[in-house]
């Protein structure tokens, strides 16, 4: 498998323990560990087996040694890192959801050395030289005007040196504030217009790909009887209006409660103008029941990331298998405390194939 090269920016997640609200923790102890949607994403793929290499910009001290450390140690490639002499370590703060109380997510990367670095920072002719892909999200371009121009250089130098460009819309609405002429909805729709002409793949929730095309969102769910013709229409408005675009995976998701969520995923192909949903049971959509959520950020990651190793891997590439594996992977990041989805191949097939009992492995 040739490699994904994954760029974006990579930060330290600070959570309050268990599902304690800030005001309980703090002054107190936060749990620390590393995120960022591009950097999850490659975790996925080199924890599948495939070859990651993830593109950023990071300052030079002991904090960025140690996130470094545990990208190698996820077996990430990350000596195309840039290690820059101004700017700071982004950080986001978690506080859990917990039944009917949604999660919270801060912010803190103004600043940060990512954010500093433009695209003159980059040499992507060399760093994407025998790349299949390069992966990269709406949030790398949310975070200030220097990344958004960074990503853009990128996409663009993707397609020029033939390189498939995967992008996950994840949009982000506390981000998308480095124009002040725009609001923030207005900033995505217009930085996105200009990357969506290069992107191979589009990864997103219904709601962010209709609004990237300028339509509606369907207005039912995938388990109706319409819903996966209205979803499929919506994938043909977004193949429409992006004709580069030749497959769009859709994350669908269905809240029960902060810890309680029904997760499937739909692909849909351009170039047979047909579609596949994940799971599926007597051929009809069923999704996943997950009913004891242990992290839920990160898992949308993990579904690019396995949906990207499966289109490299030859006997998962088949749409209808890939989609099934994407789900699956996606579906077990749900239970892996933290950002980054630490499951193998062999455990995302077994539940492909429907061992989805939980039993242990002795």
């Amino acid at each position: 498998m040739k490699p994904i090269v994954c760029f974006g920016e990579i930060m330290a997640r600070l959570q309050s323990p268990g599902h304690l609200r800030f005001r309980q923790v703090m002054p107190g102890t936060l749990e620390l560990t590393f995120a960022g949607a591009e950097a999850n994403a490659a975790v996925t793929i080199a924890a599948l087996g495939g070859e990651a290499r993830f593109v950023t910009a990071l300052p030079r001290h002991e904090l960025a040694e140690a996130c470094l450390a545990n990208l190698r140690a996820a077996r990430v490639g990350v000596e195309d890192v840039v290690h820059a002499d101004t700017g700071r370590f982004g950080l986001y703060f978690v506080e859990a959801g917990a039944n009917q109380r949604g999660g919270n997510v801060l912010y803190d990367r103004e600043g940060s050395a990512f954010c500093r670095a433009g695209p003159e920072a980059y040499d992507w002719p060399r760093l994407l030289r025998g790349a299949s892909w390069l992966h990269t999200t709406g949030i790398a371009a949310a975070v200030s005007r220097e990344a958004a121009e960074a990503t853009l250089a990128a996409v663009a130098a993707a397609r020029t040196a033939g390189v498939r460009v995967s992008f996950d819309i994840n949009h982000r609405r506390k981000l998308w504030r480095w124009d002040s002429a725009y609001a923030p909805e207005e900033l995505a729709q217009r930085t996105l217009a200009r990357i969506l002409p290069s992107v191979d793949l589009l990864i997103g929730n219904p709601g962010d790909l209709a609004h990237a095309a300028g339509v509606a969102p369907p207005a039912t769910g995938a388990e109706a009887d319409e819903g996966p013709a209205a979803l499929s229409a919506l994938a043909r408005a977004v193949v429409a209006k992006f004709p580069t675009v030749r497959r769009v995976a859709i994350g669908l998701r269905d809240g029960v409660s902060a810890t309680h969520q029904r997760f499937g995923a739909l692909l849909y192909a351009a170039d047979e103008d047909r579609a596949w949903l994940a799971p599926t049971v007597d051929g009809r959509y069923r999704p996943y029941e997950i009913g004891q959520v242990v992290d839920r950020l990160g898992t949308g990651d993990a579904l690019a990331g396995a949906l990207l190793f499966a289109c490299e891997t030859p006997e998962l590439s088949a749409p209808e298998t890939a989609t099934g594996f994407a789900a699956a992977a996606s579906c077990l990041a749900h239970s892996i405390h933290g950002d980054f989805n630490y499951v193998t191949r062999a455990e995302v097939e077994a539940l492909q194939r429907g061992g989805n009992g939980g039993g242990v492995s002795r």
